[in-house]
Parts: C-alpha cells; structure tokens; sequence
C-alpha cells in the first residue's frame, strides 16, 4: 500500500513538474530576440526609406505631382511613368501622402521615430519605447499646428504644404476662435510643455534667462565684483552674508533633477557631469559658497574685460556706461546708412494673396484608361501598316487634355508622307482636333496629338503652388498651365517681351488673361509692379477696380482706373509712351542700361532723389480687344503701340494684346515684327492659324483653353489653367482690403508737341490749359514753392486736377520736375520773367 501511495504521489507530483517545465521553456512569438531583431531592422530600413523620400520630395515633387495626383495607384504601377523620386513610385505617394496630405514637415518625426523604435527592438539603444512613441506624437502634432499657423497668417506661399491638413485644419480652426495672437501663445505653451517633458533642462533655462533679463539689476553688480577683489574674502564673505536669500535661490537651480530623456543613457550624464565638479569645489571652498563665488570671479573677469580700455582719470561710475552707449548708438546709425533702399517699404504690411483663395479643383483619378492607350496604339499603327508605312515603336505620353504619341517610322519612311494622313489618323480615331508634328524638334521621332476622350481641368491653384511657380526668380513671372507632358509651364514677360493672344470666342482668351494678371498679383508687391487696363468691352476688366490703390495706373485727370473709352485710351497710350521717354532720360543719366541694372543702382543708393531720381516699378499694359480699337481709332492707338513695343523693353514697359480676329489688317506686319511671343487659342480658319502663329495649327486645336504659344522660334502646346469669376473677385477683394497707396499711379500727362522747337512754351496747346494755370504759375514764383498740396489748399480744387495744373506748369518750364518728396524747383525767379513768358505764350 505504501508503495502504490507513493507511486500514485509521483505520478502525482510528475505532471505539475512537466508544465512548469513546459511554462518555462515557452516564449511568446513577439518576444523572441530574433523575430525583434528582424522587425527593428525592417523597421529602420523603412524609416530610411522614407527620410529618402522626403529629402527627394523637396527636389522632385514638382516633377511627380501630377502624376501622382492624376494617375490611381494602379496606373502609376504599371504605366511606364518616369517618376523622379529617389525612392521611385512607392517613394513618390508616400511623400506626398505625409507632406502635402497628412503632418506636413512633421514627417521627419515620424521617420525618426521608425528609426528610434527600431534599433531599440535590435537592442542598439535603451530607448523608452512608450516615452518614445508620446513624445513623436506630441511633436508631430505641435509642430504641424505651428507651421500651419505660419501658412495661415503669414502668407506663406509654397509648393511643399508645411503643416499637411491636418495643420492647416487645426490652425485655422484656432484662428477662427481665438485670432492669431491666441493662437501663438497657445502653440508656444505647447511646444514649452513639450521641451520640459524631454528635458527639464528646459526649466533651468527659462528660471536662468528670466532671471538674467527681467530681474537684473545693472547697478548692484558692480559693486558685488568690486567687493571682493581688494580685500579679499572677508569682504567677500560680506556681500554673502548680505545678501544670502538671492545666492541661495541661485544656488537650486544647478541641483534641479536631470531628465532621463528618450534613452536610457541620458540618465549617466547628469552624475558624470556633476562628480568631477564636487570635489573640486570640497578641495578649494565650501560647497555652499562655490556656486556664489564662481559667479562672482565670472562678473569680475567681465568688469575687468570691460574697464581695460577705460582710462583710470574717470572716476564716476557714470563716465564708463556713457562712453559704451555712445559707442553702440554710433554703430546703429553707420547700419541703417549702409542699409540698401527697400521699395516695399512703403507698404510694410501688404500681404500677397493666399492659396486658400483659389478653388483646389480635384484631379480627376482616371485621366486616360490603359485600354484607351492601348487602342489608340492600335489603331495608329493598323492606319500606317494600311498606307504601307511602317514604324518601329509608339510611345504614349498623356497630358491633361491631349495624349501625345511619339512613333519612330521605319528607315526610308519619308516623314512628309506620314503628315499628309492627318485626315485619315482622324477618321481611324474617330476623333477631332487630331495634330500632326513630323519631326519634333530635338527628337528622332513623329509626334500625333490625340485629344482625350475625358479631359482635365488644370487649376490655378495647382499652377501656383507648383514648385516651379513658387522658386522661379523671374522679373515678372506668367503662369499659363501644363505642357502635354504635365509639366507647369511659365514665361517671363521680361524675356518675351511683349505678347499677342488671338482666339474665336468663348475659346479661353479672357480666362488666359486673367491667370496671367492673377499670377503677376502673386508674385509681386505693388511697389514693383503696375498695370493698365484698357477694356474698350467694359466688362471684361471691371473687376480690377478694387485693386486700384495697389496695383493699378492711370491718367490724373480720369476717374476709372479701367479705361473703357477710346478717346482715354489714345491718350493713355501716348503718356505711357512719354513715361518712357522720361524713363530713358534717367537711365542715361544713370549710365545703365537697363530697368534691373538702374533699380539695382537706386537700392544700393548711388542714385539720388533729389536729382530726381526714383525707384521704377514695371508696368504691365493689358489691352483685352485690339479689333475694336483698330476700327475706332485707326493709326491714333497703332502708332503708339508699336512705339512702345519697339523701344519699351529696357526701360520695363511690357504690352499683352489680345483679339478675337486675328486678320492681317488688325494685326498688321509692323505689329507682328514687334511681338515676338505669340500664345493661339481655338481660331476658324487655317488662314487666322497662319496669321497669329506665321504657321497652321490653331484651327486643329480642341478649345476650352487648348493653345499654342509660339516664343523664340519654338512652338508648345499648352492647356490653359482655369480660374473662376469668383476666385478674380476673392483675391481682389483681399489686396483691396490692405493698406494701400492715396491712389493709383498717375501717368504723365501727354502734351503733344506741335512745333517741335524745344520751347517750353509752345510744348502744348494754350487752348487745353487750364483755367487756372496763369494765376497758380503767378502764386508758385510769388511764393518760390511748388507742391500740388498747396495748389489744392489754395483753389479748392481736387488731387487729379492739380497734378494736371502742376504738369501744365512744369511743361511750360516754369518749375522743375518732381524730386520725390521734396518740393519742386522754381524755374522763374520774378513775376516779371513770368509776365514776359506768359506773354510769349499767347
């Protein structure tokens, strides 16, 4: 029985043995160090991986957004895209998902905390994985709300979405409830709190800054330095004792708790860096007085650095401090002389036009399906092989509105055989708009342009927030849409220098000006850029009436900065003309020759105001309808056009005409040989093709913003991007709402010369002068002061009609011109001189 009884308590005993056995042998999956080694190491790959493709992403994302934006996931896989990204396709969406969609920059976080999680998995580091992960959050997140605060009040326009949506979102929001101030204060606090739960070094900082710039006493430190150098420690000992509570609370700060921070052997670095100042402190002084003492030889040395080059007869306290005030104050002033002259000035607190004020039209996923591609292939090639003409390959590239297809013909393939098909390619296609380029220039290849069965809208917004838009350094930047390749296309009217825009009806033409006239409005301060409006339709213009003050010019005496009448604008066109003279006369006195090189010369102030010289802002003439002003005014408004597009350029005076009928007697050959950038939209006939571009093409084209722009011999097609009526009226409405200008840039007044002999007196009708001219040049020389101001004080008499009496005077040579804001010359010395020239006058 025994036996059994113990066999039975060691069968017993047997099995809990076998399960502790079995507890302690077995290892979770997730625990086990090799399954943790290989996630750590994918895990840091990948955060690598994805740091690449950010950094890429600053350099390539202009080249791959609208691929990666136009194109489904599927697509970009398996079209042959040549995306730019260093981490190709993958790289390229999950880029542009963290920036522009998701944290903004804060994605740089989120790759270092792959990185930090990693090698804490493979074991390289003691990180915190919990303090890690809270921490990486909290900064993405702040951090994505600051700079989508920046976004949001500062203007910043920029390719690269800083903050992402979720930024923008979270900063807008809190700008709507608490304005822009709250909202700083509430990002500082966060960002604050963030930095004390990393480091409370944090909190040695701030108590050491608040204490040094806020609870300072400039005249107490002195005299605690001077104490204990004559007399040694007794007295030194003194100032302790008498001031014991403040060296005690300066004391606490040094021993505050060291922060154990991300990894584990931050925590050493407290101890190492305190155990050897210890014993040092036990071997010269006391513990308690080190701190003090350190303090005091440190005020010391710097009294001592300061008082070396003060000569020992100054006896005052005061006679120092005066003598290092006065040397600051003399370096300040040498600073602002030497500051170069900043035209913007004038208007510190204008702020360029925002994004958000655009519409973000969506890009349509499924631009052009495979199989349609395929198709298209298909049928070329069965049209060519029908013709007996074959070719060795067919590329397709698709573009917003139209796919271009590249074919290579076959050797002894004549190219002028393959263009005269164009009809029959159509006809196969079932397709219109179909154009021929046989060769492309600088390729080996045929180009066929095949309109796409679902075309893209290209928006403003995306041209303008575009990379290329955002960094370009041109003088005056246009943005016109995307090439076929998708690329953002964008001019400088400096270098074009002039542009002519023809185009039927409803084609896009009046769209086209205004994203020219929108991108000039984001690009540049309305101390730089000027522009006239002429609108013989008088609809087309009317909503650039808010931006008057800003960014408009106009003659003095006209009320509408929108100048609609045909009379107004020979007139106009004849005083832009004398601007541009008056512009010549001062880059001859500047030795320059050109705008940029004189405004260079002016900021840098080697150009005078008083000798009348003046900061020259580019102006920009706009004429929607030249077709009417042709048939109204005839040689009247084409004389000064061609004036001014031939001699304008160099003195920054650029012309945009456009007109719905391009025919050889509105635009005639002198016109043409003077615009040499040309942009076609949708026309009728081959003949207005021909007309507008000196080559077919035009007629071809598919409309709703489809064009041709012709610039240095090189012809580009482009699909015009989109802006809305509302968009126009969104962002004039935000330039009229800043402080602007007392008004718009007056233009000279053009006095024609009839004689021709270089009297001042007979420089201009007596008959067009004013009522006044001869009693205000009588109060001008019995005063020997000339302003407009005092005009108007004295006649009660408004601003536009004075400065037209005081040009009225300064043409007849009675005062001199303007000097800025000094008041004019007085030419005439006595009332009899005046008498006498006035009489010469009549």
């Amino acid at each position: 029985m025994k036996a059994t009884n113990h066999k039975k308590k060691k069968s017993d005993n047997n099995p809990p043995k076998e399960k502790a056995k079995e507890k302690k042998s077995y290892t979770p999956f997730y625990k086990r160090e090799s399954v943790q080694f290989i996630t750590g190491l994918i895990l840091t790959f990948a955060g690598i991986f994805i740091f690449i493709s950010l950094v890429s992403f600053f350099f390539t994302g202009d080249a791959d957004q609208s691929a990666v934006e136009n194109l489904s996931t599927k697509q970009l896989f398996d079209i042959d895209n040549e995306i730019e990204n260093w981490t190709g396709t993958l790289g390229a969406i999950t880029s542009n998902l963290l920036i522009n969609r998701w944290i903004g920059l804060s994605a740089f976080i989120f790759t270092a905390w792959l990185c930090i999680v990693g090698l804490r998995l493979m074991r390289v580091n003691q990180a915190n994985m919990w303090r890690t992960t809270i921490y990486c959050l909290l900064g993405s997140i702040i951090l994505s709300v600051f700079f989508g605060f920046l976004y949001v009040n500062m203007g910043i326009d920029s390719f690269l979405s800083w903050g992402g949506n979720h930024g923008y979102i979270a900063a807008k929001y809190l700008h709507s409830i608490i304005g822009p101030w709250g909202t700083a204060m509430i990002i500082i606090v966060l960002v604050v709190t963030l930095l004390v739960m990393i480091s409370r070094s944090t909190i040695d900082f701030i108590r050491k800054a608040l204490k040094a710039n806020i609870f300072s006493n400039p005249f107490k430190k002195p005299a605690q330095t001077a104490g204990p150098s004559p007399d040694g420690d007794a007295s030194g000992s003194d100032d302790a004792g008498a001031e014991g509570k403040p060296s005690e609370e300066g004391v606490e700060i040094p021993f505050a708790e060291p922060d154990a921070g991300l990894f584990t052997f931050v925590n050493d670095a407290g101890p190492e860096d305190s155990t050897p100042a210890e014993p040092d402190r036990k071997a010269d002084e006391p513990a308690a007085a080190s701190p003090i003492d350190t303090i005091a030889t440190q005020k010391s040395e710097e009294k001592n650095e300061i008082t070396i080059d003060v000569p020992a007869v100054l006896s005052g306290e005061g006679e120092p401090l005066f003598t290092v005030s006065t040397g600051t104050k003399e370096e300040l002033l040498d600073e602002v002389i030497s500051e170069e002259y900043d035209p913007t000035l004038d208007l510190p607190r204008y702020r360029k036009p925002s994004l958000d004020l655009l519409n973000d039209i969506t890009a349509k996923q499924n631009v052009v399906d495979i199989t349609e591609l395929e198709s298209n292939k298909q049928r070329i090639t069965d049209t060519l092989q029908t013709f007996g003409i074959e070719i060795s390959s067919i590329q397709a590239t698709v573009g917003p509105t139209v796919t271009l297809y590249e074919i290579i013909p076959a050797p002894g393939v004549r190219i002028s055989k393959i263009k005269n098909l164009e009809d029959d390619i159509a006809l196969s296609l079932a397709a219109l708009g179909i154009r021929i380029i046989a060769p492309i220039p600088g390729k080996g290849t045929v180009g066929i342009e095949v309109p796409n069965n679902d075309p893209q809208t290209v928006s403003i917004r995306s041209i303008i927030a575009s990379r290329k838009f955002q960094e370009c350094k041109y003088e005056l930047p246009i943005a016109l849409g995307k090439t076929i390749t998708n690329e953002v296309f964008i001019a400088d009217l400096t270098k074009m220098p002039h542009v002519l825009v023809a185009g039927a009806t409803g084609q896009g033409k009046s769209v086209g000006l205004n994203v020219i006239i929108t991108s000039l409005l984001y690009k540049k301060h309305p101390a730089e850029l000027k522009l006239i409006l002429i609108d013989p339709k008088k609809v087309e213009f009317g909503i650039y009436a808010d931006i008057e003050r800003h960014f408009l010019a106009k003659l003095p005496d006209t009320e509408d900065a929108i100048i609609t009448d045909v009379t107004q604008v020979v007139q106009t066109l004849q005083s832009v003309t004398r601007e541009m003279e008056m512009r010549y006369d001062l880059l001859k006195e500047a030795h320059v020759r050109t705008i940029k090189e004189y405004n260079a010369k002016f900021k840098a102030r080697h150009l005078l105001p008083s000798k009348g010289h003046r900061f020259l802002p580019y102006i920009v003439v706009i004429i929607d309808e030249l077709n009417d002003l042709i048939i109204t005014a005839g040689k009247e408004v084409e004389s000064p056009i061609i004036r001014i597009a031939q001699l304008a350029r160099a003195v920054g005076i650029h012309m945009i005409i456009s007109t719905q009928r391009p025919s050889t007697d509105v635009i005639t050959g002198i016109i043409k040989a003077n615009f040499p950038a040309r942009i076609a939209f949708r026309v009728q006939a081959m003949v207005d093709s021909r007309t507008i571009l000196d080559s077919p093409g035009a007629n071809q084209l598919i409309g709703r913003g489809d064009m041709l722009i012709s610039q240095g011999g090189e012809m580009v097609r482009v699909q015009c991007a989109f802006i809305d009526t509302p968009e126009v009226e969104g962002v004039c409405k935000f330039i009229s709402e800043q402080q602007g200008y007392s008004e718009a840039m007056p233009l000279p007044e053009y006095i024609p010369d009839n004689n021709g002999d270089g009297n001042g007196g007979n420089a201009f009708d007596t008959k067009e002068r004013d009522p006044l001219f001869e009693e205000a040049a009588r109060f001008i020389v019995s005063n020997q002061q000339a302003s407009t101001s005092s005009l108007q004080r004295r006649y009660s008499i408004g601003y536009n009609r004075a400065g037209r009496l005081m040009d009225q005077i300064e043409a007849a040579g009675i005062v001199g011109p303007s000097v800025g804001g000094k008041p004019r010359e007085v030419l005439i010395i006595d009332l009899m001189q005046l008498e006498n020239k006035l009489d010469a006058m009549k």
